[in-house]
């Protein structure tokens, strides 16, 4: 069965449905992760997004019929509790695909690269600090680890301004650190919170941006694409980008944590990136 879910956009929404603003209890968050297998749109969904803390929760949540459930698991107080968080995966029927770990605000680098020494053979993503100890983050964890950008939260300040991003992402990309976001991308293109009036950034524009610097664009450039609001130009570019620089911009900007999956595929569709079956019709068939 081809998928329709096109490559551009494939497992770029991260299920983050248990933090906020979603906040869904965890029963029901791994409830609906599990009734999604064969949706139409399965394809556009990455893991289960899990803080460690969830872990012993989580086992009578799980089925005893040999399928496994694909979990990222977040370290939110940084690299000391990766062993026992590790022992306590080993006993769960999941497949662990990512670990997602904070640099406590009290540590020093060196300390925390340290202390993450003996990770396992999954991926591992880093939140990058948005203080002095970037730089020596991302060159402790060029050709060892991922990148995590957090690019918004519940507050205004929490969310880089477009300079700020940019220059992060143009950071990782000359180094080649695959990188992930999280927070703050509620919506496709960059708009305007009604509610709180933040200025949020769009996941399309920040797959656009990474493109543009993976092409040899320059920083200003991917900051003006973080900050462009016309959704069609940005769908239309994305859709056009071809296979060898989809295959790129993917493997730089890998995914996103959303507490929700509709609202992403329900844009997606409206953009036309992604192309719904009709009523009625199977769910075989190609994106347009």
């Amino acid at each position: 069965m081809s998928s329709r879910i096109p490559a551009v956009v494939r497992n770029l929404c991260d299920d983050a449905a248990v933090f906020p603003p979603g906040l869904a209890p965890l029963p029901d968050a791994v409830r609906a992760y599990r009734d999604r297998a064969g949706a139409w749109y399965e394809d556009l969904v990455g893991p289960l997004v899990l803080a460690a803390k969830a872990l012993p929760e989580l086992g009578a949540l799980l089925p005893d019929d040999g399928t496994r459930l694909p979990l990222s698991l977040t370290l939110p107080d940084g690299p000391a509790g990766l062993p026992g968080a590790l022992a306590e995966v080993a006993a769960l029927p999941v497949e662990l695909r990512s670990i997602e770990v904070a640099v406590p605000a009290e540590m020093a680098s060196a300390e925390f690269l340290t202390q993450l020494d003996g990770a396992p053979e999954v991926d591992v993503y880093v939140e990058v600090p948005r203080d002095e100890r970037r730089r020596e983050i991302l060159d402790g964890i060029a050709g060892r680890y991922r990148a995590k950008f957090r690019t918004g939260g519940v507050r205004a300040e929490m969310y880089p301004d477009e300079a700020e991003l940019a220059a992060a992402v143009a950071a990782v990309v000359a180094a080649g650190i695959p990188f992930k976001a999280t927070a703050g991308l509620h919506h496709a293109i960059r708009n305007t919170d009604p509610e709180t009036g933040f200025e949020q950034h769009g996941f399309l524009n920040l797959l656009l941006a990474t493109d543009s610097l993976l092409t040899g664009g320059t920083t200003e450039h991917a900051a003006a694409l973080l900050a462009d609001r016309d959704g069609a130009k940005i769908a239309g570019t994305l859709a056009a980008l071809g296979p060898e620089r989809t295959a790129a911009v993917r493997a730089a900007f890998t995914s996103f944590g959303t507490c929700s999956i509709t609202d992403p595929l329900t844009e997606l569709v409206e953009l036309g990136l992604v192309t719904a079956p009709r009523p009625g019709a199977g769910t075989e068939g190609t994106t347009a």
